[in-house]
């Protein structure tokens, strides 16, 4: 019966059958593992330590904790975050008390997606962190600063994994041809073509090539062409994680390149999210936040016409609808410049956080009612259209006894140049004002 089951069993992914059995198999993070370098030298010096491994998926994190465990001969206990609670906890840390009772071994302790885990399931950990009994490496993809608590994070040593590069890519795709896709050839236009939709994860990679190596088997054919990979792999193969690191990165960088005024920049970071399935609405509404921020009244066209990529978006849907979002970046990245609305705005609001409550001045209140009249409200009020210019020079609109102010102070960019030389006259019509008084 044994023997039938294990018949039916499944084999593992690619992506397991080939993790790294040592340490000179890994391949990235030279600096953390080349000569001389943290990880290499807790390897060496036979103690190990409560870490938090922290980096984008594929770039072996839960290989590391393992090998730990083989490196120090110590069980080896894995969770996960996404599917576990305190009570897998306290199972696991029992698990380890009668192992170090039993064999005298220590345990490790891997908790993936560490970050998933709220404040009072990570505080589970603490007392058997500090004691000893359990060395504890977290896995996480997100900031640990913002992710994982603090006494949590100051008994563990943060390391910062990093992608792999093309090239180290490109060694572990000849890793996996030599030893476990003999047979298929691939083109160097099919192999560059892998290696890109990977993006620096190597679990990614290993399970396209897996992908390929099944619909080859399949369909009889050897020679893999940039075509065959295509029409083989889905066409959205991409990392991309909304909630992550990686989005608030890439939306960071549209940003800063609409800032910047580079077009080019802003156009493609706009299409990499949506090649990367980024909500298009999410990217309108962040288009809208940069017309109010960094453009402003140097060009106010801006806010309506993001404002309307968003309708249209709405009205077309992609992929049709995803032209409007890129003509409006690229108005915005090509538009004027200007943050002195934003920064008038907030000067304002913390003036007034900090400030008194001021009475508004008579001379502007609202007067519907006779004895409302008769207390003078609004009796000095001068209606602007009855002076020159529209402009009553020298009236006071601000509470009485305020300091002097200056909250908005446009540039001299774009549509308020004219502001900037408007507003000035106007204060020097104040001025003459003033003096006739």
């Amino acid at each position: 019966m044994t023997d039938l089951f294990e018949k039916h069993k499944p084999a593992a992914p690619l992506a397991e059958r080939l993790r790294p059995k040592n340490l000179e198999d890994v391949i990235g993070q030279a600096h953390l593992l080349g000569t001389g370098k943290p990880l290499r030298l807790a390897f060496e010096s036979g103690k190990f330590h409560s870490m938090i491994l922290w980096g984008p998926p594929g770039t072996g994190k839960t290989t590391l904790a393992r090998l730990m465990a083989l490196a120090f001969d110590a069980e080896f206990v894995a969770l996960s975050a996404v599917l576990s609670g305190v009570k897998d906890i306290r199972d696991a840390i029992e698990r380890a008390q009668m192992v170090l009772q039993q064999s005298g071994r220590h345990t490790i302790l891997f908790v993936d997606e560490v970050h998933r885990f709220n404040k009072s399931q990570q505080d589970a950990f603490l007392p058997y962190v500090e004691q000893g009994l359990v060395t504890l490496i977290g896995a996480t993809t997100e900031n640990p600063s913002f992710e994982i608590n603090s006494a949590l994070l100051s008994r563990a040593q943060v390391y910062v994994l990093t992608a792999l590069s093309e090239n180290e890519l490109a060694t572990l795709f000849e890793r996996v041809v030599n030893h476990a896709l003999q047979g298929l050839n691939f083109t160097d236009a099919a192999r560059s073509l892998l290696i890109g939709y990977a993006d620096g994860d190597a679990r990614r990679l290993l399970n396209l090539l897996e992908q390929i190596k099944t619909a080859a088997a399949v369909e009889g054919v050897s020679k893999i062409d940039v075509d065959y990979a295509r029409n083989t792999l889905s066409s959205n193969v991409r990392r991309f994680d909304k909630s992550g690191d990686e989005f608030y990165d890439q939306i960071s960088a549209l940003h800063k390149s609409v800032r910047g005024s580079n077009p080019d920049a802003a156009l493609y970071w706009m299409c990499r999210m949506l090649d990367s399935g980024a909500d298009p609405l999410y990217i309108g509404r962040r288009l809208i936040r940069i017309a109010v921020e960094d453009v402003g009244l140097a060009d106010p066209r801006a806010l309506q016409m993001a404002l309307d990529a968003c309708e249209t978006y709405e009205r077309l849907g992609s992929p049709e609808g995803e032209l409007a979002l890129a003509q409006a970046t690229l108005h915005l990245a090509c538009a004027p410049k200007s943050n002195a609305a934003y920064v008038a705005y907030n000067k304002t609001r913390s003036f007034i956080t900090g400030d008194k409550s001021r009475r508004v001045p008579e001379h502007l209140r609202n007067a519907p009612t006779k004895l409302m009249k008769e207390l003078g409200f609004g009796r000095e009020y001068r209606y602007v259209h009855d002076d020159p210019e529209a402009y009553a020079a020298g009236e006071n609109y601000l509470p009485d006894g305020m300091p002097e102010i200056s909250f908005y102070r446009p540039t001299t960019r774009g549509l308020e140049g004219k502001i900037s030389e408007k507003l000035a006259h106007l204060r020097e019509l104040d001025k003459q004002a003033k003096k006739k008084i």
